[in-house]
């Protein structure tokens, strides 16, 4: 099934909006941790830690889910499809991945990290340091792909605009191939 046209373009939008969201939150959560970790304050270390907690509270789940429900339900009504092309395949994957890491791994450990500096004593952790990173680069990395488009179709993909144009050709009246007699 076919998204209309109106839908298709409120639903680009909105998937767009919420990708580019997060792209730009985890572009922040890398900025706070890179502060919280290099800076020789623990006052500005805790003041960094807690931000992130807000983000990751407040932002993180609701913006990874979006994103990927939006981009699942126009890759499934559209022509792209969910696996007929590579490069929707990998994005697709990729958005599942960064969903789950930011929901069982990012988000807990930046509860964590503001629990110590809420206690005192801000620990820095280079691992929330580097999940942000391979976040902002992942994210980047999606954009690109939406954007250039790489790849050609999918084995499942080439069997569909196969079974495309053999059905266009047939409701046309031009067969597939011509005889050997000529005719």
């Amino acid at each position: 099934m076919q998204l209309s046209r109106p839908a298709r373009r409120a639903l680009l939008v909105v998937h767009v909006a919420v990708s580019v969201s997060w792209l730009g939150l985890t572009a922040g959560l890398l900025a706070l941790s890179l502060t919280g970790f290099t800076t020789g304050s623990p006052e500005t270390a805790a003041v960094a830690y807690r931000a992130m907690k807000i983000f990751a509270d407040w932002l993180i789940v609701p913006v990874a889910l979006l994103s990927l429900v939006s981009g699942l339900v126009l890759s499934l009504g559209t022509h792209w499809g969910l696996i007929r092309h590579r490069w929707v395949a990998v994005k697709f994957w990729l958005t599942v991945l960064t969903t789950g890491l930011s929901v069982f791994a990012l988000r807990p450990g930046i509860d964590h990290l503001a629990a110590q500096a809420a206690a005192g004593h801000p620990a820095p952790d280079v691992n929330l340091l580097v999940a942000p990173a391979v976040a902002t680069a992942a994210y980047l990395f999606m954009t690109a792909i939406s954007v250039l488009k790489p790849w050609g179709p999918t084995q499942r993909g080439r069997r569909l605009r196969a079974a495309q144009s053999a059905a266009a050709r047939e409701r046309h009246g031009r067969p597939d191939r011509v005889s050997a007699s000529g005719g």
